[in-house]
């Protein structure tokens, strides 16, 4: 099942999986505080086994258009599993006063 959440009023849970699908330079400028770089080219079923089947992954990318493509791409290899866009991404969450990191 894939939902959407706009990452602007968006309350992280303690201990989730956040996953940033942009590539590894993009990923290192900023990304959310949690967030766990896996570049949308490199999601595979072996991606899925590191997370418990029971547990939402959040799915982000800068602005918006690849966290899209990476659920549905994950879901075509899992179905049974939650995914939630965050919607606007990174810059959203960047404008909206959010905690970003640098770096890998």
């Amino acid at each position: 099942m894939i939902r959407k959440q706009e990452i602007t009023t968006f309350e992280f849970p303690e201990n989730a999986i956040i996953w940033d699908v942009r590539d590894s330079n993009a990923y290192s400028e900023a990304h959310v505080k949690g967030a766990v770089n896996q570049p949308i080219g490199d999601l595979s079923e072996s991606s899925l086994t590191q997370v418990s089947t029971d547990q939402p992954i959040y799915i982000l990318c800068g602005g918006g258009s690849k966290a899209p493509r990476a659920a549905e791409k994950l879901e075509g290899l899992d179905s049974s599993r939650e995914y939630v866009i965050l919607m606007g991404g990174t810059r959203a969450a960047r404008d909206a006063g959010l905690p970003l990191e640098q770096g890998k």
